[in-house]
């Protein structure tokens, strides 16, 4: 079971599922970073662009290198930034970039995609200069990212197979206290973490709903995997978990857990 395709590729299906919730993390993560404007920038996973939309509104950079493996998200962050920006396809493992290059290097939403983290960290730290800045963010999957764990605990209840594909089970990078090891192992300093909180507002159990059904992400693909009498069961049974309102909106707290690190 845990061998289903994500899909993490197809820029309008995640907006509609993670990208509205993306952008609004974005700036409260920027904001505590706190760093210089007009400086040399290279941001890793940018997706769809949501971190990169919030950079040259927020940062003032000098320059901005922002880098996916997938084309199809490239070309969303490019209509989203109206060709502003240098976008290239590529990998956190193998960076398009010389030696001690950038000031700061970011990551937002991304780490947990990447095979060889601690790898990916020592390529940052190659192409980042002597103090220079890494940071990035992930969800809390396995805590207050709510309205996955209301998917997955209904899945699990369902199949309890289903925990296989559980971002928080999958992902344990995704916890801070695993986040600060990994960055103690490559050799950051100065290593600080934080939390951001979002509501999640959705006007009613269609605007929850639909999002799972585009195909984008572990829960998609295993919504995909079902019968229909299964998809039917597991809808169900979030149905009758959510908080719904008296009048059909639903409000859930999404979290995401930022760490950040120098550059010896």
């Amino acid at each position: 079971m845990n061998t289903l395709d994500d899909k993490w590729n197809n820029g309008d299906p995640y907006e509609l599922f993670m990208g509205r919730w993306s952008k609004l993390i974005a700036p409260k993560f920027l904001n505590w970073l706190r760093l210089p404007i007009c400086s040399k920038w290279l941001e890793v996973g940018c997706g769809t662009g949501a971190l990169t939309e919030a950079i040259y509104q927020n940062c003032e950079p000098a320059h901005l290198t922002s880098i996916d493996p997938s084309s199809e998200f490239l070309i969303k962050a490019k209509q989203r930034l109206k060709d502003k920006g240098n976008f290239l396809i590529g990998t956190a493992i193998d960076l398009p970039v010389e030696d001690d290059y950038v000031d700061i290097i970011v990551s937002g939403l991304a780490l947990n995609f990447f095979p060889n983290l601690e790898g990916a960290l020592t390529e940052m730290k190659r192409v980042t200069k002597p103090d220079g800045t890494i940071a990035a963010y992930v969800w809390d999957y396995s805590g207050r990212m709510d309205m996955l764990r209301f998917f997955w605990n209904a899945a699990i209840l369902v199949n309890p197979q289903a925990v296989d594909l559980d971002e928080g089970v999958r992902f344990p990078i995704c916890n801070m206290g695993t986040l600060k090891k990994t960055f103690q192992n490559v050799g950051l300093s100065q290593i600080e973490v934080a939390t951001f909180d979002i509501d999640m507002q959705f006007e009613d159990f269609g605007d929850y709903w639909n999002p799972f059904l585009g195909g984008q992400g572990p829960a998609s693909a295993y919504l995909d995997s079902l019968s229909k009498n299964l998809q039917e069961e597991l809808k169900e049974k979030i149905y009758a978990q959510l908080p719904i309102e008296a009048d059909g909106s639903i409000q859930l707290l999404g979290r995401a857990l930022a760490i950040k690190g120098k550059n010896k």
